[in-house]
């Protein structure tokens, strides 16, 4: 039966997510607004492990983590000074709140890496320079990663103003030094990239770049700093100074150079999202059914979008599924009125205010189904908005309402389910 799908993703996914958690970098907000969990993220695949720390300085993992040399199919386009958020989780579901165990103190840094292709560069390698960091403030007496627990998880920076557009990897880091003084000493680095394509009319390329994995390894000062008893020096930062608009050394995009870098910075032309995707979750997307009038139409339809809620949950990121079990109530829908002998399709799916994907689905209503006001069924109460016409909410499933919506109704279903 296709509602397994949603029983089974429950059972592999959140189970597993039920562990001991350090902290992995989630989602990238662009100038205080979400990109969406795990949108345009390179994170790990393995829920059961996404939290845990890089330990080998000489992995590729050091690069964008666990999995990080593979792309993902998003890619967010920001502009020039644009403030980049990076949220750090010690549940990558949010299931539990946390950014990062207080016990795990250390540093953190922010580098870059211009790429020709933010999807499918490797991340490995050359090209990184570094565009903040922070240590331990004398001032606050609080390294890094207690700033950010007072912060929620939140690591921001500014992109520097002057570089060149074009794809980019930003990669946040973080260090936890809480075991550097063991024999043999654990220094932990969490890491991941978001995969970003910068408009920007500047064309500055920092010269001053690194290699990672390769920019620290494990007799480096800054991964054995003992915080528990702390030396008379002061902490000294793992990699190169942070680039600096205007002082530090670049190369530009002009002259002899432009050819080479005119597939970088012309158009954004890879990641972004089609106009016809219906209902997102992280950087998959579902396509609407073809529309139908017959019975074969409204299976073949409903073939195709349990086909595409398969490709959704298997390519869930930790973050979770929400949106595969959005889709996953379209397809129900559609499936049902294919059962019941409706094959006229297929339901609008309803969107809410702020472009929020809500898990039901709307069709037209017969004038002897319009009625209005609020429906309440088992322990969910839906809420719906002042929308100019007449509606009705009635419930079919468990946790999946259908919203029928009268003649020449325009507005916005405003409600809470129980689905997030």
């Amino acid at each position: 039966m296709n509602l397994s799908l949603f029983t089974l993703a429950l059972v592999a996914c959140y189970s597993a997510q039920l562990v001991s958690a350090h902290t992995v970098f989630t989602t990238l907000f662009v100038n205080d607004v979400s990109q969406g969990d795990g949108t345009c993220v390179r994170m790990p695949s393995d829920p059961s492990t996404a939290t845990f720390p890089i330990n080998n300085l000489d992995s590729d993992s050091m690069a964008c983590g666990f999995n990080g040399t593979r792309g993902v199919e998003r890619v967010c386009a920001v502009n020039q000074t644009a403030k980049l958020s990076f949220l750090f989780r010690e549940y990558a579901d949010a299931s539990q709140q946390g950014a990062i165990d207080p016990n795990h103190k250390g540093p953190c840094a922010v580098y870059m890496k211009r790429v020709a292709s933010a999807i499918n560069d490797t991340a490995v390698g050359s090209g990184w320079f570094k565009i903040w960091d922070e240590g331990y403030d004398n001032s606050t007496q609080k390294w890094c990663t207690e700033k950010l627990i007072q912060n929620n998880g939140y690591l921001s920076i500014t992109i520097p103003s002057d570089l060149a557009g074009g794809y980019y990897l930003a990669r946040p880091e973080l260090l936890a030094l809480h075991q550097a003084d063991k024999t043999p000493p654990n220094p932990q680095f969490y890491t991941g990239c978001a995969q970003i394509y910068l408009n920007s009319t500047e064309t500055a390329i920092p010269k001053d770049t690194v290699n990672i994995p390769g920019y620290v390894n494990i007799h480096s000062p800054s991964v054995l700093y003992n915080i528990w008893n702390p030396p008379p020096t002061p902490y000294t930062m793992a990699g190169p100074a942070p680039y600096q608009p205007g002082i530090s050394s670049i190369s530009n995009t002009t002259g002899s150079k432009a050819a080479k870098f005119s597939a970088y910075t012309a158009k954004q032309n890879e990641g972004l999202l089609p106009q016809d995707a219906a209902i997102t979750n992280a950087n998959w997307w579902g396509v609407e059914v073809a529309a139908y009038t017959t019975e074969a139409g409204c299976w073949d339809a409903s073939s195709d979008c349990w086909n595409q809620t398969t490709v959704c949950y298997d390519c869930a990121p930790p973050t979770g599924d929400k949106g595969c079990r959005e889709w996953e109530a379209h397809c129900t829908a559609i499936q049902k009125g294919c059962e019941g002998g409706s094959f006229v399709g297929p339901p609008v799916i309803v969107k809410a205010e702020g472009g929020m994907t809500m898990a039901m689905t709307a069709t037209i209503a017969p004038a002897a189904e319009q009625t209005g006001g609020v429906y309440a069924a088992t322990s969910t109460v839906v809420s719906v908005g002042s929308l100019g016409g007449s509606v009705v909410v009635r419930w079919d499933i468990v946790g999946v309402a259908r919203v029928i919506v009268g003649w020449g109704v325009r507005g916005i279903l405003e409600f809470v389910d129980e689905l997030s």
